[in-house]
Formats: structure tokens, sequence, C-alpha cells
């Protein structure tokens, strides 16, 4: 029996301040339809971190959720390094990004 319902792609990104806006934009309005559109997942959630400011930096966790493991992986495989690129090539020495994937357990 399984007992799971959801994965959880999490990636966390700090972002320097002085190019947080545009990151934002670019995140809403170029980087996160493109990762939707791949069909790997169904939604996404966007939140700041609160716990770990400081004076240079912000950070954020983008979540994407998916209903299978199965094209979690596949976007990993044929999506993943393509969008990462995209974003080191815009911020590089500007971010510092992790990814997490997660199965939610119920």
């Amino acid at each position: 029996m399984n007992y799971y319902t959801m994965i959880l792609y999490n990636v966390t990104v700090g972002i320097d301040k002085e190019v947080e806006q545009d990151w934002l934009d670019w995140m809403r309005n170029e980087h996160i339809p493109k990762v939707l559109n791949t069909g790997a997942f169904s939604s996404y959630k966007m939140y700041k971190v609160l716990s770990h400011e400081d004076e240079e930096t912000i950070s954020y966790s983008v979540q994407y959720f998916s209903d299978q493991l199965l094209k979690v992986d596949q976007y990993f495989k044929i999506h993943a390094s393509i969008l990462s690129e995209e974003l080191r090539k815009r911020y590089e020495n500007r971010h510092v990004a992790f990814q997490t994937v997660l199965q939610e357990i119920i």
C-alpha cells in the first residue's frame, strides 16, 4: 500500500538583494512558467525565507508539486540542466541555489 500523495521539488535560492526584484520578476514571468510547461509539475508555491536573511542576500523557497516521481525524474533528465543554466548565466555570482526532492507521506 502506498502512503504518499505528492512529490515536492524544492529549490531554495539565495539571491543578492540588489537583483532581488529583477529575479522575482524573471521567476514569475519566465522561469516558473517554463518549469510548469514541461508537464512535470501541476502547481507551485514560492516563499520568502524569513529565518536566514542577512545584509546582502535574501532567500526564497520555490516549491513545485507533482503527482508522479517518474515525471520529476524525466524533468531532471530532459529539462533541469537547461533551465538551471539559464538561472546561472542570468545571475552569475549573484545567487546560490540548492534543490531537494521530497515525497509526502500520509
